[in-house]
């Protein structure tokens, strides 16, 4: 009789284990494939690679034969640069002012700022190209940014909504019995308090710019080209290895800058909430 429990319990364990490798499997495994791509010495993207050689990141970094592929990675990180420091600052004040709500109101204005992770993000893109164009407005970097700042706003209004709701009411209260002003109040005690929690949203924000594919899709030109919609026309086209060798930069890049902000704010734990 005391055996049953303890094989429940192997059974279980075993059981988890097994599921929670294949997910590991099914979310690394990918990402494995395209590293080990970007690293093979022939002239078509192959798994696995034939030979290994760093050939495709040195022609990736030719300033003249990967000029586009330069000039489409600078109109991304400007556009992600410039949307996510604006959803940073809006979505930021937006959290702060819905965490003094109650009742219906708050739960209303919550899910009007949260709406645009529910939204497909084609149909996004498509109705915003349809409202700049009735206006008479033309694809350009300033379109995208605006596109691309609706969007991942809510990143930073979860985070902050999060690390709002940690905080304690007795600190600011105490501060204002103290004699201090609203602004003050906010500068010395409630911002230092919740700043983790605005660079972990515009992290994620910066990031989900960078990979936005729909709004980049119907907001971009020929002169305001995309990253992502480069590498899909290289992929289109003529099944480009360099391609493979954005992607591993682009990984590399996105795990350090994890390591950095899970280090530096538990982005984890804002995640969570």
């Amino acid at each position: 009789m005391a055996r049953r429990p303890n094989l429940g319990a192997a059974s279980y364990v075993l059981v988890v284990g097994l599921l929670a490798a294949l997910a590991l499997l099914i979310l690394v495994g990918p990402v494995l494939v395209v590293l080990a791509t970007s690293l093979t010495d022939s002239r078509a993207i192959r798994f696995p690679p034939q030979g290994l050689s760093l050939r495709w990141y040195e022609l990736l970094l030719d300033t003249v034969r990967s000029r586009p592929i330069h000039r489409a990675a600078g109109n991304t990180l400007q556009v992600a640069a410039l949307a996510a420091g604006l959803a940073t600052l809006l979505g930021t004040a937006a959290a702060i002012g819905i965490s003094t709500m109650r009742g219906r109101l708050g739960r209303l204005m919550d899910a009007f700022f949260l709406s645009p992770l529910v939204l497909p993000g084609l149909a996004f893109g498509l109705a915003a190209l349809v409202y700049f164009t009735l206006l008479r407005l033309r694809p350009s970097l300033e379109l995208l940014v605006i596109g691309h700042f609706i969007v991942i706003t809510p990143f930073v209004l979860r985070t902050v909504g999060a690390s709002m709701s940690q905080l304690d009411p007795a600190l600011p209260e105490a501060s204002r019995s103290l004699g201090a002003g609203p602004w003050r109040t906010f500068r010395r005690v409630t911002l230092p308090l919740i700043a983790p929690g605005i660079a972990a949203g515009g992290f994620l924000a910066f990031m989900a710019s960078v990979d936005n594919v729909p709004v980049s899709l119907f907001l971009s030109s020929a002169r305001t080209d995309m990253l992502p919609i480069r590498m899909w026309g290289m992929m289109e086209s003529t099944l480009d290895v360099r391609v493979a060798a954005v992607s591993g930069l682009l990984i590399l890049a996105a795990f350090l800058l994890m390591l950095v902000m899970e280090r530096l704010t538990g982005l984890t734990r804002r995640i969570r909430g």
